[in-house]
């Protein structure tokens, strides 16, 4: 026969697995929305690494055409540079004297420049000291820049 003492052991036990399953049941619910975060950040690497390997199948492609169309230009100038020098032989196969290049240089020689005036010591620490409104050296005390010479080249960029 089942005594007293058995039912409350068995109460205590039931007690305890149903504490135990509701604890497991939690874990595993939190285990499963951890699982669920990371997979969607698995996804979303994935889709960014896919967008990188895209990129760099175009920036490839962009360096690839660029390297062609540099060989395009090397042989280009190559060809011209050939053309010139067949040209500058003559037909007694002598070489004729060098072609009259005129290049015209990308900067005066003279420039004008404007002079401090008398008493003005024009060192580095003046250049500091210049209160807003001051010359500072690089335009004549009414503010307005030097009349243009009218030589090109003055005031613009010449890079080619």
């Amino acid at each position: 026969m089942v005594t007293l003492e058995q039912v409350r052991q068995l109460e205590t036990k039931i007690a305890k697995a149903i504490e135990y399953v509701n604890r497991v049941t939690g874990e595993n619910k939190l285990l499963r929305e951890k699982l669920e975060s990371s997979l969607k950040r698995v996804k979303e690497l994935e889709d960014l690494v896919q967008c990188f390997k895209e990129d760099q199948s175009r920036i490839e492609e962009g360096i690839v055409a660029a390297l062609d169309r540099l060989n395009q230009f090397e042989d280009a100038i190559g060809r011209s540079l050939s053309a010139v020098q067949a040209m500058a032989v003559t037909p007694a196969g002598k070489p004729a004297s060098p072609p009259a290049v005129s290049v015209q240089p990308s900067v005066p020689a003279a420039s004008p420049v404007y002079e401090a005036p008398a008493g003005d010591s024009g060192g580095p620490d003046d250049f500091f000291d210049d209160k807003p409104g001051d010359s500072n050296g690089d335009f004549p005390p009414d503010g307005e820049p030097p009349p243009d010479s009218g030589e090109p080249g003055l005031g613009e960029l010449d890079i080619f």
